[in-house]
């Protein structure tokens, strides 16, 4: 008995002394370039523009423009690395930290009050920074040329760095494609009280929220970020288990088209006859040019329902030509939100050229998940 409760020890003893060692960095190449670049770009701005207001390089102010130059550019989806934690953190760290300054004379006693109601203002004003932290100690401990400034080192250096990090933060990020300020797109909402589908069944935002509320503890990393990692790992989960089953295996391959000259009465009569609800429209050559609806054709060319729809006018004036559209390799797991969340009903399949060889509808999509359920 003593040896197994000795045995246990050791293994919770080794366990916490591996936890000391951090989990691998998955950044890519790509993205620690671009974090090396940003940051290097920001900090050489940031001292020079600081140097021609302190008179002179100040490493107190330097360190903290170098922590959010990390962050910006090395981890810019972090909640603690958007455009209003920086500025409004570094604002807010910055005014506390000249008002303790100027108001309490033991500096220690003024450094710890002020990292300590910047901490504790960044909260609710949803700007937490840490390096802001710093700021607000720089603020108190910088030196006769931050005193000197007193309540104009706020605006000059501490803002205009700010503002110089997060638009090169916004350039570079944007430019190398990578979403800053980070978001996630929000579910299109039916007006309705009920959740998204996809959040009817499994992990919800109140799940994760209620969970993230009983952790108590700051976790950096969005409640939407979290939702979609969750989404993205039960898709690689069920197609492990069920296999890849891609758009080109249960898409409709002899698809109902018009050509842009087509009347509406015309393409009304062909949704009647085919029993469908949209139709792509195309070139002669099949190149996908948009789609109608059966909503399109009921509706006036104003969108209002006051009047009747004007049933000679052409397709090309009520289709829809911003298509979403997908490829015969593309995997059930990536068509379902689109169907489950986004709301769509069909989405033409489109080759290499553009041509349309297919048809997917939520019809399509509910036979294919149910026949990959039942079979296995």
């Amino acid at each position: 008995m003593g040896a197994n409760i000795e045995s246990e020890t050791m293994q919770e003893f080794a366990s916490w002394c591996r936890s000391f060692w951090p989990q691998a960095n998955l950044a890519g190449r790509r993205d620690r370039l671009l974090a090396c670049v940003g940051a290097g770009v920001g900090l050489i701005l940031t001292e020079w523009i600081s140097r021609h207001t302190l008179g002179a390089a100040n490493p107190w102010f330097i360190a903290p423009m170098g922590a959010s130059a990390v962050l910006l550019f090395a981890v810019p989806a972090s909640p603690l690395a958007q455009p209003w934690s920086i500025i409004g953190g570094n604002l807010v760290a910055a005014l506390i930290g000249v008002s303790c300054a100027s108001s309490i004379a033991s500096p220690g006693l003024a450094a710890g009050l002020a990292v300590a109601l910047a901490i504790g203002a960044m909260f609710p004003l949803r700007c937490l920074h840490p390096p802001s932290g710093a700021v607000a100690l720089t603020a108190v401990l910088g030196g006769p040329a931050v005193s000197e400034l007193g309540y104009r080192f706020v605006v000059y250096p501490v803002l205009l760095n700010s503002l110089l990090l997060t638009l090169l933060a916004l350039l570079i990020n944007n430019l190398a494609q990578r979403s800053y300020p980070h978001h996630v797109p929000r579910v299109p909402s039916h007006g309705t009280a009920d959740r998204p589908p996809s959040e009817r069944v499994g992990i919800s935002r109140a799940d994760l929220h209620a969970v993230l509320a009983d952790h108590g503890e700051l976790i950096d990393i969005s409640e939407d970020d979290l939702q979609e990692i969750l989404l993205q790992a039960e898709m690689r989960a069920h197609r492990r288990r069920f296999g890849a089953l891609r758009c080109a295996d249960f898409m409709a391959h002899d698809v109902v088209t018009v050509d842009p000259d087509t009347t509406c009465l015309e393409a009304l009569a062909l949704l009647q006859r085919h029993r469908v609800t949209a139709l792509p429209v195309t070139t002669s050559a099949g190149q996908l040019l948009g789609i109608v609806t059966l909503l399109d054709l009921l509706l006036p060319l104003n969108h209002t329902l006051a009047v009747p729809a004007d049933r000679s006018a052409k397709v090309q004036l009520v289709m829809t030509t911003n298509v979403i559209t997908a490829r015969p390799d593309d995997p059930i797991e990536q068509l379902v939100p689109l169907f489950s969340d986004g709301g769509l009903h069909h989405m033409p399949v489109l080759d290499d050229s553009e041509r349309v060889i297919g048809m997917v509808t939520q019809a399509d999509l509910i036979a294919a998940i149910f026949r990959a359920h039942i079979e296995r």
